[in-house]
């Protein structure tokens, strides 16, 4: 995986390299197994700093959607499937938004709820 920045996008670096990721598994050019290249590969692919890519590969760590392995690297989890397999989860999720959308919620209100039902992830994760 060859990562890239777009410093005037005013997107933060770490957020970019997470986007790209996420991007990679849903289109199927990540699988799960896959390595990520290591934090030293991705600072000699881009100008960076090391803690940066630290901060994205915890985050994607946080989503669930890779894995540190101690002295081996970081991994794509084994149960994340690609965008091909969401087919039914995207369908229930616009079937949903549409709905929320006939009862007159907006889309500041529809986002508000999608991040405080990630938050109750996270608390439940645990």
């Amino acid at each position: 995986m060859i990562f890239r920045l777009d410093l005037r996008s005013g997107v933060a670096p770490y957020r970019q390299l997470v986007v790209q990721v996420l991007a990679a598994v849903e289109q199927g050019r990540l699988h799960p197994g896959d390595q990520l290249p290591s934090v030293r590969e991705v600072v000699g692919q881009i100008t960076i700093n090391p803690n940066t890519v630290h901060r994205a590969y915890r985050e994607l760590e946080h989503l669930g959607v890779v894995e540190g392995r101690a002295g081996l690297g970081t991994f794509v989890c084994a149960h994340v499937r690609s965008g091909e397999d969401w087919g039914d989860l995207r369908s229930s999720l616009q079937r949903w938004v549409r709905e929320a959308r006939d009862h007159g919620i907006t889309d500041a209100t529809l986002e508000e709820m999608w991040r405080s039902a990630l938050r109750h992830r996270e608390v439940t994760r645990d």
